[in-house]
């Protein structure tokens, strides 16, 4: 490995001068700083971010939770959080907690041990009070408490507008997929759904289901047709869920959308893969990581007047899984 006394040796200048031009702290001329700089692009170099954050008492590092990395939804969110903080000059260390609340423990003890100055969090245990004895900021994305600031969609409006538009597309026997209990998004989605289909003149039916995982997509799927075959139309959980449904009505010969109607949630980028394309509710996924980054970075400068919290608006997404007007 590197180390600052190679660059030293190869730029011949001392591991002061070194030190000096990776932080930016103190006088080098210009020549002497253009031979240092050629030295660590030539050994490729780089520099311990923690070993520089602990000697210069500020870090740039922030530390992201994300509950289950295999559901293309949270990279999305990842990738808008890295790009504003690498604009802004921060690095980002990942956790991925599996929903389990032991590793998301780990993840949290890591980040402090890494010397982190703020973190970003999309896990369902906030409420369990694991993060009250951080002395640290914190950020929910696509979460929402009263005790930290929150950037997140506007769920109920999703779920409101999933069921209006398969009743104003002639839907008459809608399936409600109901996202896991612990999941706070999913519940305020199913919430928005109920409002609009209690009001409405349909008969509608409710599929509980625990995760929202590939591997049991599938079997969601199974059990809705084996419950209710006669439906004809369908709001799915999420967009994993809701193409593991167009696979299935399509294996018992259902016709898409004639038969039935399916709409998902998220708009992640297989949505406009899956054959026939899943209509969706969009998240902003991109945006809400963007604007979480730029939350914690307020926080973290202790800028006056930061929001607490940022709703972030969704739209129907129409693809050929719903009917035409």
């Amino acid at each position: 490995m590197v180390t600052i006394k190679d660059v030293a040796r190869e730029a011949g200048v001392s591991v002061a001068t070194v030190s000096r031009v990776l932080n930016d702290n103190g006088y080098v001329g210009a020549d002497t700083r253009k031979k240092v700089m050629e030295a660590i692009a030539e050994l490729n170099y780089s520099p311990n971010e923690v070993a520089r954050s602990l000697y210069k008492r500020e870090s740039r590092l922030i530390g992201l939770l994300l509950p289950d990395i295999t559901n293309p939804f949270f990279p999305q969110l990842a990738r808008g959080v890295e790009d504003e903080l690498s604009q802004a000059g921060y690095r980002l260390l990942l956790g991925n907690s599996d929903e389990n609340i032991q590793k998301e423990l780990e993840y949290i003890q890591t980040f402090v041990q890494n010397n982190v100055v703020g973190i970003i969090t999309a896990t369902n245990h906030v409420d369990y009070k694991i993060y009250e004895a951080l002395d640290l900021p914190l950020v929910l994305l696509d979460r929402a408490s009263e005790n930290y600031p929150a950037v997140y969609a506007d769920g109920r409006e999703g779920g409101r507008l999933a069921a209006k538009t398969l009743i104003e597309k002639g839907a008459e026997r809608i399936t409600l997929v109901k996202g896991p209990a612990n999941i706070k998004p999913a519940q305020d989605r199913f919430q928005g759904a109920i409002e609009e289909l209690s009001q409405a003149d349909v008969d509608f039916s409710v599929l509980s289901t625990t995760s929202y995982s590939f591997e049991e997509a599938q079997g969601w799927a199974e059990e809705l047709f084996d419950k209710f075959s006669d439906t004809d139309g369908i709001i799915a959980s999420n967009d994993i869920v809701g193409i593991a449904i167009i696979h299935e009505a399509m294996e018992r010969g259902k016709r898409i959308p004639e038969d039935v109607q399916i709409i998902g949630y998220d708009d992640i980028p297989q949505s406009r893969l899956s054959y026939p394309t899943l209509s969706t509710i969009r998240q902003p996924a991109y945006e809400m990581g963007r604007e979480a980054a730029k939350l914690l970075i307020r926080t973290i400068k202790k800028e006056p007047g930061v929001e607490q919290t940022i709703q972030m608006p969704v739209e129907l997404i129409e693809r050929k899984t719903t009917r035409k007007e």
